[in-house]
């Protein structure tokens, strides 16, 4: 797999991504594990503003959100993708459970990615499910 097909962008703020090569390898693996092929996946950092602009703009919901997850796949076996992350909210959520910033950044990276292969989270079974994928691959990207 070609881990540079995992590219970050900003929109709109300023943000220096931590450990880019740990998280481009993390998600590799994710996206393996599910067994899809990586196409392009790119990954924006972007404020509240933008992303909320966003999620009413594409998916007519007119809320906050951390994460937006635009699946671009012409490929059914192959992840090609946008994930759009809203770094106020990573902020607040890290503040609010009590994590770090990165880990958290982390979380909602694999969180979108997760539903670029298909995973969705609308029933409370399906979250549970989310979160256990979340916590199995963050464990192996922030082994203690």
């Amino acid at each position: 797999m070609n881990e540079k097909a995992i590219q970050f962008f900003t929109e709109d703020i300023q943000y220096q991504i931590k450990g880019k090569g740990i998280l481009r390898r993390g998600i590799v693996q994710l996206i393996e594990e599910k067994s899809y092929r990586l196409g392009t996946v790119n990954i924006i950092i972007c404020s509240d503003t933008f992303l909320k602009g966003y999620n009413k703009k594409y998916l007519n919901h007119d809320y906050y959100t951390d994460v937006v997850a635009f699946d671009l796949s012409e490929n059914p076996e192959e992840i090609r993708g946008e994930v759009y992350i809203s770094l106020d909210r990573v902020r607040e959520n890290a503040r609010i459970f009590r994590d770090t910033v990165p880990k958290e950044l982390a979380r909602v990276m694999i969180h979108g990615i997760l539903h670029l292969t298909g995973m969705d989270d609308s029933t409370e079974k399906q979250r549970e499910g989310m979160r256990k994928e979340e916590d199995r691959f963050l464990s192996t990207l922030f082994k203690a």
